[in-house]
């Protein structure tokens, strides 16, 4: 008796829906739909005020990250502050003394508008000037997203998540280098 009920109360609302049964024009879907792109723009606007992912810092206030490039490894700590960047112990100007390498490493402050706001620690092993300072502009961007992961889109979008996988290929047997032969001679 109870399923007869049921029935009964189900029956009326359909029969009040208005909707076309067939659709034969766009104009027909048109009034199907009504306002739907208004509000897919508020799902979107709602989505973008909370992040995919939650902060990640440790006991001290700080993000962390590592950040690879070539044969480069860099850890690297981020927290609010001044601008700072010490690498290795010694600021950043004494230890990449060339200005496009001090550039790269700030890539990732200047494309989020986030300059002189926070302070880095980084300790950088293995590689050259060039390598390491990809390395830490890599842990920075990665610190970076974990400290406001609202910024990760921007970051992810600069290219700046993506660790650059190239490395030195290994010199070959019979070849000066990895490709390149010795001097041929004809005589």
């Amino acid at each position: 008796m109870m399923v007869d009920e049921i029935k009964n109360e189900a029956a009326p609302e359909t029969a009040t829906t208005t909707a076309p049964e067939t659709i034969s024009d766009l104009a027909d879907l048109k009034d199907i739909a009504g306002d739907a792109p208004q509000g897919d723009a508020a799902v979107i606007a709602a989505r973008a005020e909370v992040p995919l992912r939650e902060q990640e810092l440790d006991p001290q206030g700080r993000a962390y990250a590592t950040g690879r490039r070539k044969d480069a490894v860099a850890r690297v700590w981020l927290k609010p502050g001044t601008g700072k960047v010490v690498v290795n112990g010694r600021e950043q100007d004494v230890y990449f003394a060339r200005p496009t390498l001090r550039l790269i490493i700030n890539q990732p402050f200047a494309i989020t508008e986030r300059e002189g706001q926070y302070d880095v620690i980084a300790t950088v092993r293995g590689g050259g000037l060039s390598g390491q300072a990809g390395a830490v502009k890599h842990g920075v961007a990665q610190a970076l997203t974990k400290y406001e992961p609202k910024l990760r889109t921007t970051v992810k979008a600069a290219g700046f998540l993506t660790r650059d996988s190239r490395v030195v290929e290994r010199k070959k047997y019979g070849k000066a280098k990895a490709r390149r032969s010795f001097q041929f001679s004809k005589r």
